[in-house]
């Protein structure tokens, strides 16, 4: 009888589920089919809306890609979780773009696997904790295109390093999740450890990633131009240089957002809400690299708090 309630569940959870995402999608073509009419835009807020995205990407994704072509429309996007949230879902239904993603949980691939867009969609799902010295071998396992649609960078931890290492690809487009503590000017990353995870790292779980502006500066290095952030400040957009003319190109300061988001926690994992100003303070002893010095240094000593 247990058996029989659990497989009716299943099949409940698995149709409202279903019908869920036909509203959503329904929604989020409505949604791209107005940005698409948008000729000139002062800022990539002016394009946002959410889908399946952690905030406004998946509408500032339609726009750009509405804006260059794609001949080859395959993305990779690692650090994913389970997928529900995520910036390339939508892509996968709504455009039918293919695509790799990674996690290093085992469960959040199993989840992935089990989920009805495993078998609609062309989506692969690997399970791997990502460093700077197997990156490419997981990308050119998964494909042997270079001039792919689409890559997004989120481990919370090595993405700086990550995707300088990367050179097996060269995207159309590159997404990174800085982290907006570190602030618009100073061009500073964690430094690499092959191991990081970030609430292993700090208890605050502040402690992660790289500043806007080494994104700006590696991209520059690697062939890309920085046309904005999202308004809640969490992730940047790059374009390959010989494909960004339809967009502003911006220096780092200019295109720079604060996060919204006060995810900080306490010693006992607890959330503390910090706000923007507040969140150096509490990683001032931990080592950032310097990039334009080339070596690591204290927090506060290269923020002076």
């Amino acid at each position: 009888m247990i058996e029989k309630i659990k497989f009716l569940y299943k099949k409940v959870y698995q149709k409202w589920n279903y019908d869920v995402h036909k509203s959503l999608l329904i929604n989020g073509k409505i949604l791209a089919t107005l940005n698409n009419q948008k000729q000139d835009i002062a800022s990539l807020d002016e394009v946002e809306f959410q889908v399946f995205s952690q905030r406004g990407e998946d509408g500032i994704i339609q726009y750009i890609i509405n804006k260059i072509e794609i001949p080859n429309p395959v993305f990779i996007e690692f650090g994913v979780e389970t997928y529900v949230e995520s910036n390339t879902r939508f892509l996968l239904m709504n455009n039918n773009w293919s695509g790799l993603v990674i996690d290093g949980s085992k469960k959040n691939i199993n989840f992935i696997k089990n989920d009805f867009i495993y078998w609609k969609y062309n989506v692969t799902a690997v399970e791997s904790f990502i460093t700077k010295d197997n990156i490419n071998s997981l990308i050119s396992n998964y494909t042997k295109i270079e001039d792919i649609g689409l890559l997004s960078v989120d481990i919370d931890g090595n993405d700086y390093w990550v995707w300088q290492a990367i050179d097996t690809i060269k995207p159309r487009i590159v997404i990174c999740e800085y982290n907006s503590a570190f602030g618009a000017n100073k061009k500073v990353t964690v430094p690499y450890k092959e191991n990081f995870v970030r609430n292993k790292e700090h208890f605050s779980e502040l402690y992660f990633g790289a500043s806007l502006a080494a994104f700006c500066d590696l991209a520059d290095q690697k062939g890309y131009d920085f046309i904005g952030t999202s308004s809640a400040g969490v992730n940047a957009y790059f374009v390959r240089k010989e494909l960004s003319s339809p967009f502003a190109k911006l220096k780092e300061a200019a295109g720079f957002n604060e996060s919204d988001n006060r995810d900080s926690k306490d010693i006992k994992g607890n959330l503390t809400f910090l706000r923007h100003h507040e969140r150096l303070e509490i990683i001032k002893n931990k080592f950032v690299f310097d990039l334009e010095a080339n070596k690591e240094v204290l927090i506060n000593e290269i923020f002076k708090i």
